[in-house]
């Protein structure tokens, strides 16, 4: 979300409190055409639609994808979010037919420092406190279905271990949907031998999961059981796989998320529809929405802006390489949301010199930009970059901007959603739709499938990072050689790394090169269907920050929230 860009009156929150949203199965007939018998409401103004009703819309043709990432993130605010909705209300502004997808919003973020996923200013899909916190509960189902999961394994084992599992080779991992570095590695099952065998244990962050990987990337209900099937909870003493199916598992687990597989339908602040649905995050995870939300846009509308998270070389790379090889999508264009004083703090500016006007660390930042537009490139797609404005920016760094695009012919428009919604966007959904028209997209994936593995993270980590090498100790060689003899060298490798930098090292601003990235562990998502690539210090539990969000948070009499963004 965008940090404050003008002398507003009103937060985010209160700019959506104020909001005059129209009843959810309206928004769904009169903008999309779905009757209500297709919607299933969760209130006045949040819904699902029917499955069988999204399995309906296969024969007809697809609208076009566009893809909106943004610079390598910094404290200083890039508005990714924002831009997303706000080009999706752009596009409508000017007579198109547009939707939004975005993923669904984490608690831990909401509760730690980065703040919610709903966008910013009168750029905001509503209802936002609904939508970052409880929303449809997605999510409380994706955890109890992961967590269902271990309490089959661990009562397998209590019960005679018939599959032979070995307690020291027990992969699978608890899940909460909250920042809570205690729970990183944990011992459970102590207090005697009516409790089970103790072990060493641990939680992810639930959008972290396989089981959240598993929901996004599911085409239907029976890919979904098929995938939660396969997953590999543990191995035998003899390091064969022991899968969920084993367990009979996977039935009990699709029936927790049968109801949250149906994507939700929200609307903008000036109530265009948006679907959110599903919400891994891109540092460690494939950071993109369910393929089932993404394919029901595509069918519904003319125009689908959808975004993946983080800077390109993260949450795009993923978005392109997992996603659309996966689910068969090809994108149309890339918009890369930059801001200049992002731009600044790459430049080597601090947070608190940003307000002043400073031409040279905005070219010295646009090393950055450069990077992710040419990486992006690299997939045969065209790119726009689209300047999300702040008060504080001067016309002498924004030509200097636009002069360093131009030099290497990429477009660069100024956009001012956050203050003036749709129409503030006006000028990047003409930009975007000319480009779609006349510049065909000619995508291809960044490697290919039979390439080994460790190939993969290496071409990764040299080509769109900037790296010299990988760095990989022997025992993690030998799990990469391992997947590999095991069949599973076709999968896509999902990077888990720092979102700070193109490095592992947070604090390397810009577009550092010739470093090495260190690949510290691999592990295996055989529901999903691809292979996490751990890299440096990045946790797959965060931690909450010293002040967390939560502290200001407070709920008045009359049941408003206040202090959430």
């Amino acid at each position: 979300m965008a940090a404050e860009q003008h002398a507003q009156p009103k937060s985010d929150i209160e700019i959506a409190q104020a909001a005059s949203m129209r009843p959810i199965v309206q928004v769904a007939a009169e903008r999309l055409g779905i009757s209500s018998d297709h919607v299933l409401p969760y209130g006045h103004y949040k819904a699902k639609l029917d499955l069988d009703y999204v399995a309906s819309l296969d024969e007809r043709p697809d609208g076009k994808l566009i893809l909106v990432s943004a610079i390598t993130p910094t404290p200083a605010g890039e508005g990714k979010t924002t831009t997303t909705v706000g080009l999706g209300d752009a596009l409508n502004h000017i007579g198109k037919k547009a939707v939004i997808c975005l993923r669904e919003p984490s608690l831990g973020p909401c509760f730690g420092v980065k703040g919610g996923a709903a966008g910013g200013g009168y750029a905001q899909v509503v209802p936002m406190e609904d939508i970052n916190l409880h929303f449809t509960g997605d999510f409380h189902a994706i955890g109890a279905a992961n967590n269902l999961l271990s309490a089959l394994v661990e009562n397998h084992i209590y019960w005679g271990n018939d599959l032979g599992i070995d307690q020291r080779r027990v992969s699978w991992r608890r899940a909460i949907d909250m920042n809570d570095r205690s729970l990183r590695e944990i011992v459970s099952s102590l207090g005697g031998v009516s409790n089970g065998f103790p072990r060493e244990d641990g939680f992810d962050i639930t959008v972290a999961s396989e089981v959240m990987a598993i929901f996004c990337l599911a085409s239907d209900m029976a890919d979904l059981q098929r995938r939660l099937g396969n997953i590999i909870v543990a191995q035998t003493r003899d390091k064969k796989p022991v899968r969920a199916s084993e367990l009979k598992a996977a039935g009990a687990m699709t029936a927790l998320l049968k109801d949250a597989l149906a994507p939700n339908l929200v609307q903008t602040l000036e109530n265009n529809p948006a679907f959110i649905h599903g919400g891994p995050f891109a540092n460690i995870a494939h950071g993109c929405n369910s393929v089932i939300a993404t394919r029901t846009g595509l069918k519904l509308a003319d125009y689908v802006v959808t975004e993946a998270g983080f800077g390109a070389d993260l949450g795009a790379e993923k978005f392109l390489d997992i996603k659309c090889r996966k689910a068969g999508l090809k994108p149309d264009c890339v918009v890369v949301v930059a801001t200049i004083r992002a731009l600044k703090m790459h430049g080597g500016v601090a947070k608190d010199g940003l307000k002043s006007e400073n031409v040279e660390a905005v070219k010295s930042g646009f090393a950055n930009l450069k990077r992710h537009v040419e990486n992006l490139r690299k997939f045969g797609l065209p790119v726009i970059v689209s300047v999300n404005r702040f008060s504080s920016d001067t016309a002498a760094e924004m030509g200097a901007l636009k002069e360093l695009c131009d030099g290497i012919a990429v477009k660069c428009v100024l956009a001012d959603h956050w203050a003036m919604g749709g129409a503030g966007a006006a000028e990047l959904a003409r930009m975007v739709v000319d480009t779609i028209e006349n510049e065909p997209a000619k995508f291809e994936f960044l490697y290919p499938d039979e390439m080994p593995l460790i190939d993969k993270a290496r071409t990764i980590a040299q080509k769109l990072y900037g790296a010299a090498d990988i760095s990989v100790e022997a025992s993690v060689k030998a799990r990469f050689k391992e997947l590999q003899d095991e069949g599973f060298g076709h999968l896509p490798v999902c990077i888990a790394k720092t979102q700070y930098s193109f490095s592992t090292d947070a604090n390397a601003k810009g577009a550092p090169s010739g470093h090495i990235i260190p690949i510290r562990e691999v592990r295996l998502l055989a529901g999903a269907e691809f292979v996490v690539v751990i890299c440096g210090d990045i946790m797959t539990m965060p931690g909450l920050p010293k002040v967390p969000a939560a502290n200001a948070m407070e709920v008045d009499a009359a049941g408003r929230i206040a202090g959430l963004f």
